[in-house]
């Protein structure tokens, strides 16, 4: 599958979500906890390819995602994703050790998850902010993006282990 994403930078996650539900959005997550650990091999093969292996937990659920290089785009994030759900965590993380993968990198985040059409629309809530992201096709989320405000100047393209690292926040790395 090919995953095709924005983040942008918002000042109050309430008040978007108030107007995204306004517009039609429908909460399919309400709040809650996430703890991202991605992994690597000691050569730091992933990374170097700009790939990512992320576990993902919240509450009882955990999802375990691929994520490919970034493809060329201007605008938006595009790239490869495959991911599952992970029934056991513990267990996936004793599988992924022993498969020579070890934790790179962990941080944490709230996320309320709201559906419109075929967008999914997260709101983060960060150490290094409040974000909006939008994933779907590049002419919807333009113009979800339009309709609240924003254009493709406010398009954030980066990671947020990109935005944790420039925003300099220590105790991030694993």
């Amino acid at each position: 599958m090919t995953e095709i994403e924005v983040k942008i930078r918002v000042a109050e996650p309430k008040a978007l979500r108030d107007k995204l539900l306004v517009l039609g959005a429908v909460v399919s997550r309400e709040r809650h906890a996430e703890s991202n650990v991605l992994y690597d091999f000691d050569t730091g093969a992933l990374r170097a390819g700009r790939r990512a292996l992320r576990l993902r937990t919240a509450g009882k659920r955990a999802t375990l995602t691929f994520k490919g290089e970034p493809q060329k785009s201007r605008s938006f994030k595009v790239r490869e994703e495959f991911e599952t759900q992970v029934r056991n965590p513990r267990e996936a993380r004793k599988i992924l050790k022993a498969l020579g993968l070890k934790e790179t990198f962990a941080y944490a985040k709230h996320r309320t998850v709201l559906r419109k059409g075929r967008l999914t629309i997260a709101i983060d809530e960060t150490s290094v902010g409040n974000f909006i992201e939008l994933e779907g096709e590049r002419h919807e989320i333009t113009r979800l993006a339009r309709s609240l405000g924003f254009g493709r100047a406010d398009f954030i393209t980066a990671d947020y282990v990109e935005l944790i690292r420039q925003a300099g926040e220590k105790g991030a790395s694993v």
